[in-house]
């Protein structure tokens, strides 16, 4: 993260922020066109982000399900917890380097970054609210409404700022300092284990979890069942094509991440790698790279599992900006 100075015609200086990733990243695909990001922005998106003033009842923030010490995913829960106790359907992963997607959820229903937001705050499983409400409550604020004023010039919130703060304060959370990271870059060795573990990745799981980011972006049926209870990208699509797969998940900070899947089901790495040596479930849309699973040894496993805990960013976990 680094930041430059630039003047506003009107003499007011403001403190712009710029995107810090390393080379062998791409170029995200969310632009910053019409959401420069500035510090004023990021502190409101910020302020939003922990404030449960987004649901109904003011008891659930978007912090609530997305952790920073447990790598912007949920607190090690299988399902995430809403207003009035209410349990989701599905797991809460990782937002993380989300300015690399072209669309959001397990089943892609989100299309934009800007709008990501929208259905958390707006699912009666989460937030329960419409954003009618939301904006009522924070143009009462008089502190929201200053707020608002500092980063966007307006003089009444509206829903599109509340989503372009929230998406400038997100655009921020950057995982890209893991000993994967510094690997790649020539900085440090791996050892004996980490090598064979990248070798064994590189061969049976970078098709989907491919790199640098460890996403395809893709939406697959890994096998985990026969029949869904949960049609995944097939409930958006309405194709039959498309039912029990979810989208392809970065596996960036997985040690961090669990439990694991899009309902939570596993609860270690070594689950999901068993799953894939001897436990998938064949239907008419598995992936086809799984037909055969994924057999490997006792000692490839252990392996695997060395490389993935490469992919942990400490640094993450720990800058202050996101306290």
């Amino acid at each position: 993260l680094s930041t430059i100075l630039s003047c506003k015609k009107d003499g007011v200086t403001i403190e712009e922020y710029t995107l810090d990733y390393p080379a062998h990243f791409p170029e995200p695909v969310y632009q910053f066109t019409n959401n420069k990001i500035t510090k004023n922005r990021f502190e409101l998106g910020k302020k939003l982000f922990f404030d449960p003033i987004l649901s109904s009842d003011n008891s659930i923030s978007c912090s609530s399900c997305h952790s920073q010490t447990h790598g912007f995913a949920d607190h090690n829960v299988a399902l995430s917890s809403g207003v009035n106790g209410a349990i989701g359907t599905r797991n809460s992963p990782s937002i993380a380097n989300m300015i690399w997607s072209k669309s959001f959820m397990w089943d892609g229903g989100v299309n934009h970054l800007e709008m990501f937001s929208l259905a958390p705050i707006t699912n009666p499983l989460e937030m329960n609210e419409n954003m009618a409400n939301v904006i009522t409550k924070l143009n009462n604020s008089s502190t929201y409404k200053a707020a608002f004023k500092k980063a966007y010039g307006i003089n009444q919130i509206t829903d599109q700022a509340l989503f372009r703060s929230l998406s400038v304060f997100m655009s921020m959370i950057i995982s890209s300092n893991s000993k994967y990271d510094r690997y790649i870059e020539g900085h440090v060795s791996f050892t004996n284990d980490e090598t064979k573990g990248l070798n064994l990745f590189r061969e049976h799981c970078a098709s989907c979890h491919t790199e640098p980011l460890f996403t395809d972006y893709s939406y697959q049926n890994n096998g985990l069942d026969s029949v869904f209870s949960d049609l995944g990208r097939g409930l958006i699509t309405q194709e039959s094509s498309d039912i029990g797969k979810f989208k392809v998940p970065s596996l960036r900070n997985v040690e961090l991440t669990y439990p694991y899947m899009h309902d939570g089901r596993f609860w270690s790495l070594e689950d999901v790698i068993n799953h894939y040596s001897n436990g998938v479930n064949s239907s008419e849309t598995l992936s086809p790279s799984l037909e055969s699973g994924i057999p490997l040894t006792e000692e490839e496993k252990k392996q695997l599992i060395d490389f993935l805990r490469t992919l942990t960013d400490y640094s993450l976990m720990s800058n202050e900006i996101f306290f």
